[in-house]
């Protein structure tokens, strides 16, 4: 049986934090960068206007809390990664969504 191998974590913590900072200050390259898919902005409030629903309706119907769909409709913040992409889809699909939304197990209609 093989040997496990011993990992000294807080010597590879402390080599990463020297890292970070050197990447910071740029004297060393990021080993990878991760970006991000330009994703279109979304009018959330035009969005939930042409499905006819109030804020809560649409906060409840989509699983958003409603003082964060207040701020994305007031400009105070930005929806990022999947809830921009789930926003995306409401504005081009939204039966598509309401149809994923419903329990596979029930036969009941969609959200409203």
């Amino acid at each position: 049986m093989k040997k496990p191998t011993k990992i000294n974590v807080a010597g590879e913590l402390l080599e990463s934090v020297r890292q970070a900072d050197a990447i910071l200050r740029g004297q060393l390259a990021p080993g990878r960068v991760h970006a991000a898919p330009s994703l279109p902005e979304v009018d959330v409030r035009a969005a939930r206007q042409r499905l006819g629903m109030t804020q809560p309706e649409f906060a409840s119907a989509f699983a958003v809390a409603l003082p964060t769909l207040r701020k994305w409709e007031q400009g105070q913040r930005r929806p990022e990664g999947p809830a921009r992409v789930l926003l995306q889809v409401i504005a081009r699909e939204p039966d598509a969504v309401r149809r994923a939304l419903v329990p596979a197990s029930t036969n009941a209609d969609p959200i409203p």
